[in-house]
């Protein structure tokens, strides 16, 4: 059987590969593939691998000979599934396996806004301490977590990771009922009551038609004074501009922005231009530590495993 993995570059340098390789005769890895090349690579091959390469219902509908495709991703808005399953296609995404990666991204970004680990960096840096009259500085304030609310939008196996680490570190936790609920479950808050009350919002949730621009510069005004806003879900979720905006008129103090639009912003992003030190801007890593990636690598091997088998793990379609 022939598999290929059309952009193997995103998941980094030093994994294991065996788990994967010994299920196919022919295994090619193409670091990129740009959209021209997608249809001869895919031509007679069975099973394909991908992490954000788009497969259109065009290209689904020419590739005659494929039966699988494993992505190394829990989002499939790169995939057509609806013309996948009309071909017959199975198409398998990864769950739960960067749980850790992410929790300590976010709790380590928030950790860096709230104590104001940038500003004391650079003002250190410029020689502010060493002019100091005293033995410490503290003129730009400093937050315990244990003193917050977050906010959790989305709750599955990520939003599940965060919840539990902050409660674990004194945070009071609040999960929001999808947007537009109007009896929301005793364990879930409303939307709007959750922008209201956190001091801390984070987001997990998938984009979709609902989800795309759901914090713009309405839900963003609508958010506590004060508050931080972390997105390690999708870019698309957070209008720019008006983050922008509510950062740089003190509406909320800080933000941390690991996921853009598009991806890499080749085109810019207003983001990119917010030099301030309450925006710690990443660049879609808070996923990417070793262990995860070798977890990512090894469910795409348990998945095409499973499709081989006649079992329907992790299956979309």
């Amino acid at each position: 059987m022939k598999a290929v993995f059309l952009d193997y570059a995103t998941m980094g340098p030093g994994l294991d590969l065996a788990p994967l390789q010994r299920h196919f005769s022919t295994l090619e890895l193409f670091d990129v593939t740009g959209p021209t090349d997608i249809a001869a690579r895919i031509d007679g091959v069975e099973f394909v691998f991908a992490n954000k390469t788009r497969l259109s219902g065009e290209l689904l509908r020419a590739a005659s000979a494929l039966r699988f495709i494993g992505l190394t991703a829990t989002g499939t808005d790169n995939v057509d599934i609806a013309t996948a399953g009309k071909q017959g296609i199975a198409v398998a995404n990864i769950r739960d396996y960067c749980t850790q990666s992410v929790v300590e991204h976010v709790i380590g970004s928030l950790l860096m806004l709230t104590h104001n680990l940038a500003r004391y960096d650079r003002s250190v840096r410029a020689g502010d301490w060493a002019r100091a009259a005293n033995f410490c500085m503290l003129h730009h304030p400093i937050r315990e977590l244990a003193d917050m609310t977050i906010g959790i939008i989305g709750y599955g196996a990520l939003g599940q990771g965060v919840a539990k680490a902050a409660a674990a570190l004194g945070m009071q936790v609040l999960v929001a009922a999808r947007p537009g609920t109007e009896n929301p479950a005793t364990n879930r808050v409303a939307f709007d009551e959750l922008l209201r009350r956190c001091d801390v919002i984070s987001l997990h949730c998938p984009l979709t038609e609902a989800t795309r621009g759901l914090f713009n510069a309405d839900t963003i005004a609508r958010m506590r004074p004060g508050a931080i806003l972390v997105n390690t879900a999708r870019g698309a979720l957070v209008e720019s501009q008006a983050l922008v905006a509510a950062l740089r008129s003190g509406h909320l103090s800080g933000a941390a922005i690991d996921v853009l639009p598009n991806e890499p912003p080749v085109a810019g992003d207003p983001l990119l231009d917010c030099s301030d030190d309450n925006l710690v801007l990443t660049p879609h890593i808070a996923w990417g530590t070793g262990r995860a990636r070798q977890n990512a690598i090894n469910e795409l091997a348990a998945n095409a495993a499973a499709f081989l088998q006649g079992e329907h793990r992790n299956r979309i379609v």
